[in-house]
């Protein structure tokens, strides 16, 4: 794939997160997804960097701070946060715990599937020492993760119930 397609590429998914922000998260919950989105990018910076320091994954075409991080500023930074703030913000929290398990594999497999298409048919990533099931896992753990402090951050106080016992909770 040439440059300009990569680009091209970068920036709808830039304008698409941006677009699915505007029209999903609702002016009510703006904070709430904040929170998630906050969250979420500290989670990808430390694992975002981990990974491409030990030169698991290669980002060989960048639109941002080429210089300055190695890692993908618009996925780790942007587009991962986001699809989290809309995770959390309609996370299925009544239904039963088939529908949760659907829920996460859903916003994993979309996720995973988007990287091995860049992977495969772009240079905006490139896999040293990873493969696709490696994505999958630490995607649906960041996502299980964020699901767990977003639970802390808003629980009820008056209710002091235990948030790590029920995994799908």
């Amino acid at each position: 794939m040439n440059n300009k397609l990569d680009k091209t590429i970068e920036i709808s998914a830039w304008i698409i997160t941006s677009i699915l922000l505007i029209k999903y998260v609702p002016k009510n919950r703006i904070r709430e997804a904040h929170i998630s989105f906050l969250f979420k990018q500290v989670v990808t910076w430390l694992f975002g960097l981990l990974v491409v320091e030990k030169n698991l994954i290669s980002y060989p075409n960048r639109l941002f701070f080429k210089k300055a991080n190695k890692s993908s500023f618009t996925f780790e930074y942007f587009v991962y946060p986001a699809l989290c703030s809309l995770f959390n913000l309609y996370y299925p929290e009544k239904s039963n715990n088939v529908v949760k398990l659907i829920y996460y594999f859903i916003h994993t497999s979309i996720i995973t599937g988007f990287e091995i298409f860049a992977v495969k048919y772009t240079n905006l990533i490139k896999y040293n020492n990873w493969k696709w099931y490696w994505s999958f896992v630490t995607m649906w753990f960041s996502y299980y993760i964020s699901r767990i402090y977003h639970r802390w951050f808003y629980k009820d106080r008056s209710n002091n119930q235990r948030i790590f016992y029920n995994f799908f909770k």
